[in-house]
């Protein structure tokens, strides 16, 4: 039987290995970590291309960068997205020339946009009441600074439980091979 001692001596042990693991401060995943800037997740560079540029080099141009979307510009303002899915649904299978057709008439047009100071949460909401992958980020003269992707947020999160992800097995549900498969 363990005794109430020690049961508090290993909580604090525990406390303590986590307060190590992260340079003293322990870190604790709850709804101010969601309150954070967008800023913390240290958003790429936006890639942009001009409203002209071809499809297929906008396609290009994400192929090369291995990036799922370009941002849309006229004068260096923001005035479009251009995404995987926008090949995918505008593109492939539509009979259209990705040589000889502008980008801009692919693109989503005037996308929502969020600022570096927006919170992580509302990026989330965002994310999931609209169905977006991708959210531009911009500063007050709706010049691209940056976006921020779905895999930036869940990479974020899964910081706060390395742990717990990173030693899960590969399998979920047990699905394990019983017999050996092979010669």
């Amino acid at each position: 039987m363990v005794k109430k001692d020690e049961v508090g001596e290993f909580i604090q042990d525990a406390i303590a290995e986590l307060k190590s693991e992260k340079g003293g401060v322990e870190r604790v995943f709850d709804a101010e970590m969601l309150r954070q800037p967008i800023s913390v997740l240290e958003p790429r560079s936006p890639v942009v291309v001009e409203a002209q540029t071809t499809a297929l080099e906008a396609i290009t141009t994400m192929q090369e960068q291995r990036i799922g979307c370009v941002l849309v510009v006229r004068a260096g303002k923001l005035k479009g997205i251009f995404t995987e899915r926008d090949v995918l649904t505008q593109v492939v299978g539509r009979g259209v020339d990705p040589s000889k057709t502008p980008v801009r008439k692919l693109m989503t047009s005037d996308p929502e946009s969020l600022r570096l100071t927006d919170s992580i949460a509302y990026a989330l909401n965002k994310m999931g009441v609209g169905g977006y992958r991708h959210v531009p980020l911009v500063d007050n003269a709706d010049v691209p600074v940056g976006v921020i992707s779905v895999k930036d947020i869940v990479n974020y999160l899964v910081g706060f439980f390395p742990k717990e992800i990173m030693n899960l097995p590969t399998l979920p549900r047990g699905n394990y091979a019983q017999e050996r498969e092979g010669a």
